[in-house]
């Protein structure tokens, strides 16, 4: 470990800043742009020690855990409350234009829809039982130790408001002092939780946990790897004013605000088409909307996501034609031959992105595409096959729905 004294040039895709050196690029949580520090370095990681010059777009934090200060540790479910909203908003942008350029992309891209505190509906948190208490909490950064959270300020009030009753189910369910996850999503019916990795549960463990939610209110599910433990209201979500009830631990936006901003995006796009394509469709967040105006395909490769959204358009009322179809687009893409008799598509894909399937697409005669994106990088890669098929990007937006981290959604329209 040697110390030095760096000036911050940028924040990195992961968040941290950035001093350059002769040793190649230096990577310094917690700093901005502009700083003089003095840091602890361990290969090309530094760890401030102090500060000589701060950069006016620092903030006070809101949240009394984050930050190499925070109570109990650092935590690691958010790395950018220290920088100011106009550094903030510039920086994700920035991260979509950045991945555009790398690909020889240069469209508009429109200014960052924002995420504010309080919107986050679903919530990943770790936890672990010590002799003392449980832990639930998210990861210090490169670490296995967890920060026992007292609040949240990017989580919804209706499930930081139930952090003690969803810490009470975990101790319930907890076998041994190893870590597991928690998925809690915020539902119209109530909380649901779907737990990961907890070893060796046994029918102590049921009747403890069926016992611990039944003395709770607004506790709507709790499931352990896919296993609905208990389930005293049907967890129910509505897209586009349609009902679903997704699987356990199913994927679902993470702000209910960024999803409406995605959806309105790619509901104006599409326009008048007659028969559309949702393509990685989950259990619905766009088909279903989509449903509302024109004739829909859904394809999916999760076998419960897609009965999740079959069973939901078969009870909805006022929707077109919905038709499903389970395929692993990553293996089996929809060839250009099967996509010739659908006006547009919509494909919303994991972070690996939809390489092979805009492959397909790109020598397509579809007229219309809107490309929604959790991974700039991908998306980039992504549209450039499309360009290079002969697509035109009319619209590139930039989506924030995981506040103060590096992560950044962003919807793309084309045309051909």
């Amino acid at each position: 470990m040697s110390a030095e004294t760096v000036t911050i040039e940028r924040l990195g895709s992961g968040g941290d800043g950035i001093a350059v050196g002769p040793g190649g690029p230096l990577y310094v949580p917690f700093t901005l742009p502009g700083e003089t520090v003095a840091i602890a370095r361990v290969k090309n990681h530094g760890t401030v020690m102090s500060t000589a010059i701060a950069s006016p777009e620092r903030v006070v934090p809101p949240c009394r855990h984050f930050g190499p200060d925070g109570k109990n540790g650092t935590c690691g479910g958010c790395s950018l409350q220290h920088a100011s909203d106009t550094l903030y908003h510039a920086y994700k942008r920035e991260l979509v234009v950045e991945a555009l350029k790398m690909k020889g992309l240069t469209p508009t891209v429109a200014p960052l829809v924002i995420a504010r505190p309080g919107e986050r509906q679903r919530l990943v948190f770790t936890a672990r039982r010590t002799e003392k208490a449980l832990l639930l909490g998210f990861n210090q950064p490169s670490s296995h130790h967890i920060v026992d959270i007292e609040e949240c300020p990017i989580g919804s009030p209706g499930i930081v408001s139930r952090l003690e009753a969803i810490r009470a189910i975990a101790a319930a369910l907890a076998t041994d002092s190893q870590s597991f996850r928690v998925t809690v999503l915020e539902t119209l019916s109530g909380l649901d939780l779907a737990f990961e990795g907890v070893q060796k549960i046994g029918d102590r463990q049921r009747r403890a946990v069926t016992e611990c939610v039944l003395s709770l209110r607004g506790i709507a599910r709790v499931s352990h790897d896919g296993e609905i433990l208990i389930e005293p209201q049907k967890p129910q979500i509505a897209f586009g004013g349609v009902l679903v009830s997704p699987p356990p631990g199913g994927f679902t936006q993470a702000t209910k605000e960024a999803e409406e901003a995605m959806a309105a995006l790619v509901l104006d796009h599409i326009g008048k088409a007659k028969r559309v394509a949702d393509l990685f469709s989950g259990s619905g967040t766009f088909a279903l909307r989509i449903a509302s105006i024109a004739r829909t395909h859904a394809v999916e490769g999760d076998e419960k996501a897609l009965k999740a959204l079959d069973h939901a358009a078969r009870h909805a009322q006022g929707l077109k034609q919905v038709s499903v179809e389970k395929r692993d687009l990553f293996r089996r893409p929809l060839m250009a031959t099967e996509l010739k008799v659908f006006d547009a598509v919509v494909f919303d894909p994991p972070r690996a992105g939809a390489e092979e399937q805009c492959r397909e697409l790109a020598r397509s005669g579809v007229k219309k595409i809107a490309a929604v994106s959790c991974n700039p990088v991908t998306l980039a890669r992504d549209l450039s096959i499309l360009v290079a098929g002969g697509y035109r990007i009319t619209a590139v937006t930039p989506i924030d729905q995981f506040l103060w981290s590096s992560h950044v959604e962003a919807v793309a329209t084309l045309e051909k």
